[in-house]
Protein backbone atom coordinates (compact mmCIF):
# COMPACT_ATOMS: atom_id res chain seq x y z
CA UNK A 1 0.00 0.00 0.00
CA UNK A 2 2.86 2.35 0.84
CA UNK A 3 4.43 1.91 -2.60
CA UNK A 4 1.11 2.60 -4.33
CA UNK A 5 0.68 5.84 -2.37
CA UNK A 6 4.23 6.92 -3.25
CA UNK A 7 3.59 6.22 -6.95
CA UNK A 8 0.40 8.29 -6.86
CA UNK A 9 2.24 11.13 -5.12
CA UNK A 10 4.96 11.00 -7.77
CA UNK A 11 2.34 10.99 -10.52
CA UNK A 12 0.67 14.07 -9.02
CA UNK A 13 4.06 15.78 -8.76
CA UNK A 14 4.79 14.94 -12.40
CA UNK A 15 1.38 16.34 -13.37
CA UNK A 16 2.13 19.60 -11.56
CA UNK A 17 5.48 19.79 -13.37
CA UNK A 18 3.80 19.27 -16.74
CA UNK A 19 1.30 22.01 -15.90
CA UNK A 20 3.93 24.54 -14.79
CA UNK A 21 6.98 23.91 -16.98
CA UNK A 22 7.03 24.45 -20.73
CA UNK A 23 9.05 21.63 -22.22
CA UNK A 24 7.60 18.81 -20.09
CA UNK A 25 4.66 17.33 -21.92
CA UNK A 26 2.21 14.46 -21.73
CA UNK A 27 0.67 14.16 -25.17
CA UNK A 28 -1.89 11.43 -24.46
CA UNK A 29 -5.37 12.21 -25.77
CA UNK A 30 -7.90 11.76 -22.99
CA UNK A 31 -7.61 12.61 -19.31
CA UNK A 32 -7.66 8.93 -18.38
CA UNK A 33 -4.79 8.13 -20.74
CA UNK A 34 -2.82 11.07 -19.32
CA UNK A 35 -3.39 9.78 -15.79
CA UNK A 36 -2.24 6.27 -16.74
CA UNK A 37 0.77 7.72 -18.54
CA UNK A 38 1.72 9.76 -15.47
CA UNK A 39 1.36 6.68 -13.25
CA UNK A 40 3.58 4.66 -15.60
CA UNK A 41 6.17 7.46 -15.75
CA UNK A 42 6.06 7.75 -11.94
CA UNK A 43 6.92 4.05 -11.70
CA UNK A 44 9.79 4.48 -14.18
CA UNK A 45 11.01 7.58 -12.32
CA UNK A 46 10.91 5.68 -9.02
CA UNK A 47 12.89 2.77 -10.45
CA UNK A 48 15.45 5.09 -12.04
CA UNK A 49 15.87 6.97 -8.77
CA UNK A 50 16.07 3.79 -6.70
CA UNK A 51 18.73 2.22 -8.92
CA UNK A 52 20.90 5.11 -10.11
CA UNK A 53 20.70 7.80 -7.44
CA UNK A 54 22.59 5.83 -4.75
CA UNK A 55 25.32 4.98 -7.27
CA UNK A 56 25.60 8.60 -8.36
CA UNK A 57 25.78 9.74 -4.73
CA UNK A 58 28.63 7.35 -4.01
CA UNK A 59 30.66 8.13 -7.12
CA UNK A 60 29.80 11.83 -7.16
CA UNK A 61 30.31 12.45 -3.46
CA UNK A 62 33.08 14.96 -4.10
CA UNK A 63 30.82 17.02 -6.38
CA UNK A 64 28.09 17.06 -3.75
CA UNK A 65 30.54 18.31 -1.13
CA UNK A 66 32.29 20.75 -3.48
CA UNK A 67 29.01 22.35 -4.61
CA UNK A 68 27.37 22.20 -1.16
CA UNK A 69 24.67 19.89 -2.48
CA UNK A 70 23.75 21.92 -5.57
CA UNK A 71 25.03 19.08 -7.74
CA UNK A 72 21.92 17.18 -6.60
CA UNK A 73 19.79 19.53 -8.73
CA UNK A 74 21.78 18.60 -11.82
CA UNK A 75 21.55 14.90 -10.96
CA UNK A 76 17.78 15.13 -10.47
CA UNK A 77 17.41 16.91 -13.83
CA UNK A 78 19.50 14.22 -15.52
CA UNK A 79 17.42 11.46 -13.93
CA UNK A 80 14.22 13.15 -15.13
CA UNK A 81 15.73 13.37 -18.61
CA UNK A 82 16.63 9.67 -18.46
CA UNK A 83 13.08 8.90 -17.38
CA UNK A 84 11.80 10.82 -20.39
CA UNK A 85 14.10 8.86 -22.68
CA UNK A 86 12.99 5.53 -21.18
CA UNK A 87 9.33 6.56 -21.49
CA UNK A 88 9.94 7.28 -25.17
CA UNK A 89 11.51 3.84 -25.64
CA UNK A 90 8.38 2.33 -24.02
CA UNK A 91 6.12 4.39 -26.34
CA UNK A 92 4.71 6.44 -23.48
CA UNK A 93 3.63 9.96 -24.52
CA UNK A 94 5.83 11.75 -21.96
CA UNK A 95 8.65 14.02 -23.07
CA UNK A 96 11.12 16.42 -21.48
CA UNK A 97 12.66 18.64 -24.15
CA UNK A 98 16.08 19.50 -22.75
CA UNK A 99 18.08 20.32 -19.61
CA UNK A 100 16.36 23.46 -18.31
CA UNK A 101 12.81 22.08 -18.34
CA UNK A 102 14.21 18.96 -16.66
CA UNK A 103 16.00 21.15 -14.10
CA UNK A 104 12.91 23.17 -13.16
CA UNK A 105 10.69 20.10 -13.41
CA UNK A 106 12.91 18.17 -11.00
CA UNK A 107 12.72 21.03 -8.50
CA UNK A 108 8.93 21.18 -8.78
CA UNK A 109 8.59 17.40 -8.52
CA UNK A 110 10.78 17.39 -5.42
CA UNK A 111 8.87 20.19 -3.70
CA UNK A 112 5.41 18.82 -4.55
CA UNK A 113 6.41 15.30 -3.49
CA UNK A 114 7.79 16.62 -0.23
CA UNK A 115 4.61 18.60 0.47
CA UNK A 116 2.32 15.68 -0.33
CA UNK A 117 4.42 13.27 1.74
CA UNK A 118 3.87 15.53 4.75
CA UNK A 119 0.22 14.42 4.71
CA UNK A 120 0.98 10.70 4.41
CA UNK A 121 1.59 8.69 7.54
CA UNK A 122 4.68 6.50 7.64
CA UNK A 123 2.49 3.67 9.00
CA UNK A 124 0.51 3.24 5.75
Amino acid sequence: MKILIRVVISAVALWVATALVDGIDVTAGSWGKRALTLLAVAIIFGIVNAVLKPLIKVFGCAFYVLTLGLFALVVNAALLGLTSWLAGKLNLPFHVEWFWPAFWGAIIIGVVSWLLNLFVSDDV
